[in-house]
């Protein structure tokens, strides 16, 4: 494992325990060089989820690519991370449970909203505007609208 902050490939792990899900092993490094601390997450490996592209591409499930959009709709809202993990748990162990391997980004997108609708509606309309591709206010009002008859 390589440390985040100087690339250095030697570490030792300080602590380890389960994670929140008991489905990976959390361990917190520390550089050998730096003494930067980190946390790393160990999962079994399963068999891949593919996710299908709009334009027909094929790519490999990737968490952090989910919680990157997830960060970025919830920035300067009052959702911890832990919430934000929660959810994509969800949504990978939903998929895998129902024996997909192959899954479109539009039926993720859709997952995440319906969760995200749940967890703060303000994270919500950011997400969905970019999944959508919101085009003008029109567009914004129309889903405010939609969320406001629920």
């Amino acid at each position: 494992m390589r440390c985040p902050r100087c690339g250095f490939s030697e570490s030792k792990v300080v602590d380890s325990r389960p994670s929140e899900n008991n489905d990976a092993i959390r361990r917190r490094r520390e550089c050998a060089k730096c003494g930067f601390r980190y946390t790393t997450y160990e999962r079994c490996e399963e068999t891949p989820l593919i996710v299908i592209k709009r334009d027909g591409r094929k790519e490999t499930f990737e968490r952090q690519k989910l919680m990157r959009g997830l960060f970025a709709a919830t920035v300067k809202r009052n959702v911890d991370v832990s919430v934000l993990n929660g959810l994509i748990d969800d949504i990978e162990a939903e998929l895998r449970d129902g024996g997909i391997t192959e899954v479109s980004s539009i039926d993720i997108g859709n997952m995440v909203m319906k969760k995200l609708m749940k967890v703060d509606k303000v994270a919500y309309i950011r997400f969905a505007s970019v999944y959508r591709e919101f085009k003008d206010v029109d567009d914004f009002m129309e889903e405010l609208r939609s969320i406001a008859d629920e």
